[in-house]
């Protein structure tokens, strides 16, 4: 199973305003692993970018300077993320501008919801945590997913900060390896179940002798006499033993 989380920042927040992206960010799981293959390219939008766009993510009309329009890099990114699942946090947003912008090349029938399947983490947390709230801070929070570098937004380190939440939130962690490689990787792994050898020896039962129980009945007087209460239990079943 392929996977890949995916963030973006734009020059506004309505692609029906012709606003554009300017930061694509991805990041790859396969059976819920992180593989350390990922997706990242700054774009020059051809327009300003909106003083309140800049104020979310930082990145200013210089800092695009001399990189691709998204022209260039849309095969390389479609190579990327077709027939994979989309994890993304409010997906209506990022869906409506990726797919502006493949209209804007002339592709007016290109939907990227057709290419790949579509998981919006947003709708799964308003389900999981009805009347709070859902944002990408606010469920790091409540997963102890570490965002102290997330000062300002990016499509990259939001997609990998999505990455750990959308695992924790599905599954929690399924890996307890340490020292290894993938042992950072593993969390938020999904569960499996381990079928154990038929075959082998049953497990020893074991049974307090006379001297334990004796020492558990003195033990249940004394606290009967400390609280003024009679015991709840006084020892097993001679049936049990």
């Amino acid at each position: 199973m392929r996977q890949v989380v995916l963030d973006t920042e734009t020059t506004g927040l309505e692609w029906s305003q012709d606003h554009r992206i300017i930061e694509i960010g991805c990041v790859e799981l396969v059976n819920r692993r992180l593989t350390n293959n990922h997706f990242h390219r700054y774009i020059n939008p051809e327009r300003e970018i909106d003083a309140g766009a800049m104020e979310v993510h930082g990145i200013t009309h210089d800092d695009l300077e001399g990189k691709p329009v998204f022209k260039a890099i849309a095969d390389e990114f479609l190579e990327f993320v077709s027939n994979a699942e989309l994890i993304i946090h409010n997906a209506p947003f990022d869906v409506g501008f990726i797919n502006h912008e493949f209209a804007r090349m002339g592709r007016d029938d290109f939907l990227i919801e057709s290419q790949c399947a579509i998981t919006d983490t947003l709708v799964l947390a308003r389900q999981l945590h009805p009347g709070q709230r859902n944002s990408l801070d606010a469920l790091c929070k409540r997963y102890h997913v570490d965002n102290s570098q997330r000062t300002l937004h990016g499509a990259l380190l939001d997609a990998e900060i999505l990455t750990d939440v959308y695992l924790l939130m599905t599954g929690g962690q399924g890996d307890l390896s340490l020292g290894g490689e993938n042992s950072m990787q593993s969390i938020g792994a999904s569960r499996s179940v381990t079928r154990l050898d038929d075959s082998r020896q049953p497990l020893k039962v074991l049974y307090a002798d006379d001297a334990e129980l004796a020492a558990h009945r003195r033990r249940v007087m004394a606290i009967e006499s400390a609280s003024g209460k009679p015991g709840l239990w006084h020892g097993p079943p001679e049936s049990n033993k």
